[in-house]
């Protein structure tokens, strides 16, 4: 059934999206990133995690931003752009990304809707409902989807900071 829905996915993208397209929506989600990391530089100047320091953030405190059409993040704490950060993430429903790698790596727990994290040339992901956690070696070929009819929510964090490499484009 996911490779089916995954291969409509891939198929409809394909046909509806020129890599044109896909180029643009690459690089605006590069520069969405570099804008939402100088927002975030000044929201949370100062902000570096410290494991002496208690930090609460409630929902209601955090500011999503739009990195492309399809992607949201708010930053929980660190700045995402020089170093450690927790940050939270939204996709539409049934959306995947390119395939891209990142310096560092990254952990993630799905917190609403169901995702997947296919590693490069794996068929048959496992899909990830509400709860589970998924880790990103440095340098992973992978892709990152919302394979639900509803949109996904996730929070990732990492030692270092947040950058995205598409690969093959």
């Amino acid at each position: 059934m996911f490779l089916q829905k995954l291969s409509t996915l891939k198929v409809e993208f394909a046909r509806t999206t020129a890599r044109k397209n896909l180029r643009v929506i690459t690089l605006a989600s590069v520069a969405g990133l570099i804008a939402v990391g100088a927002l975030a530089s000044e929201s949370y100047a100062g902000s570096a995690f410290s494991p002496e320091t208690e930090v609460v953030r409630t929902v209601e405190t955090l500011t999503f931003e739009h990195i492309n059409p399809a992607i949201q993040m708010a930053v929980a704490y660190g700045d995402k752009t020089k170093g450690a950060h927790g940050t939270f993430g939204k996709f539409p429903a049934n959306f995947i990304t390119p395939s891209h790698t990142h310096t560092g790596a990254y952990h993630g727990v799905v917190i609403k809707g169901v995702m997947t994290n296919p590693f490069d040339g794996e068929n048959n992901p496992p899909q990830m409902t509400p709860g589970s956690y998924w880790y990103v070696p440095a340098g992973s070929v992978h892709t990152t989807a919302c394979v639900s009819d509803t949109p996904c929510e996730f929070y990732f964090h990492a030692d270092g900071n947040f950058d995205f490499h598409p690969v093959g484009q």
